[in-house]
């Protein structure tokens, strides 16, 4: 698995992970796409840094905290509870800093596809679909594919 910046290829499905239930089923999907297409799954995390919000008056204290490895770490156990030792072959991991829905749709320019879950952390129990999908679906300039539920891929993939 390589863990270096995004490659600008077409023989790519680009899949948004976050550590939750539908991020694992996106990354199901993304595998079975990739091997359909002949492509590389290209995994990736974005991050934000949280404002330490009263800094400036001295009374809050911010802990030792590095968001680049953490997004690195849960994306790397994701992967592994995803896939256990059956990493689909040349697998990319990406993290990047900044919003789901922008780094997403800028790391999947030129991929064959983007590939997310409907829902991911955060967001309302009772929407259909959360603000990253939709502004996936409505942004990117792939073809993108937002898992709903827990259907898996075809039998023989993930």
């Amino acid at each position: 698995m390589s863990t270096e910046q995004s490659v600008q290829t077409s023989d790519r499905v680009v899949v948004g992970v976050d550590g939750s239930k539908p991020s694992h089923e996106a990354l199901r999907w993304a595998r079975f796409m990739a091997e359909a297409t002949g492509s590389t799954v290209e995994a990736v995390m974005a991050w934000q840094e949280i404002p330490a919000y009263g800094a400036s008056a001295g009374w809050v204290a911010v802990p030792e905290w590095d968001p680049q490895e953490q997004a690195r770490r849960v994306l790397t156990e994701t992967a592994e509870q995803v896939f256990g030792p059956n990493e689909p072959e040349g697998m990319i991991m990406t993290v990047r800093e900044g919003g789901a829905a922008h780094t997403l749709i800028e790391v999947s320019s030129g991929a064959r596809m983007l590939v997310v879950g409907s829902r991911g952390h955060g967001g309302f129990a009772g929407l259909l679909l959360g603000s990253v999908s939709t502004a996936c679906a409505e942004h990117a300039t792939c073809p993108v594919l937002v898992i709903h539920g827990t259907t898996p891929p075809p039998p023989g993939t993930a």
